[in-house]
């Protein structure tokens, strides 16, 4: 994206082809099963806002966090004009902390983790990287910072719903 943003149109296409690929994984799971044709549609609806609104990026910030905002929102919209309920909990601001898959999409997801994580105060980040990254229990956490279970369950939701609002996600 940054790429882009200099006026190198290879590297624009690169992008879009790559988070193509990212889309189509995101709705697919959130449609659990309601056929690929939505999801291609989604998947466009989306690229075309991205394209829309790429100058509204700000390069400052990490990207994945603002595509994947976009992507919800598109979400929603299709949710809405299809009369159905689907409740999205702010865990799943948490997607973009994880790097589920290999290469580009595993890179991103990496290098934008850092970056996104960096906005919060440390023992937030740090808390967040065991729970939601590193998988590990509140229990295992608790026994080794000596904070309560609720504690840290607490810092870990505050600390993802700032990050939902900082970044576009709720």
């Amino acid at each position: 994206m940054l790429a882009s943003h200099a006026g190198e149109a290879a590297s624009y296409q690169c992008l879009l082809t790559e988070i193509m690929v990212l889309l189509q994984r995101y709705f697919a799971r959130r449609l659990h099963g309601d056929g690929s044709e939505q999801v291609e549609d989604l998947v466009q609806e989306t690229l075309l806002a991205i394209h829309k609104h790429r100058a509204t990026y700000d390069t400052r910030q990490a990207f994945t966090p603002w595509l994947y905002a976009i992507a919800r929102y598109k979400l929603i919209d299709f949710l809405r004009r299809h009369r159905r309920s689907k409740h999205l909990p702010i865990d799943d601001m948490a997607e973009f902390l994880t790097s589920e898959g290999h290469g580009m999409e595993a890179e991103i997801a990496r290098n934008d983790l850092d970056a996104v994580l960096e906005t919060l105060p440390e023992r937030t980040r740090n808390l967040i990287r065991h729970v939601k990254v590193e998988g590990r229990s509140v229990a295992e956490i608790s026994k080794t910072t000596g904070m309560s279970e609720t504690s840290i369950r607490v810092v870990v939701h505050r600390g993802l719903k700032a990050l939902a609002a900082r970044f576009g996600g709720g």
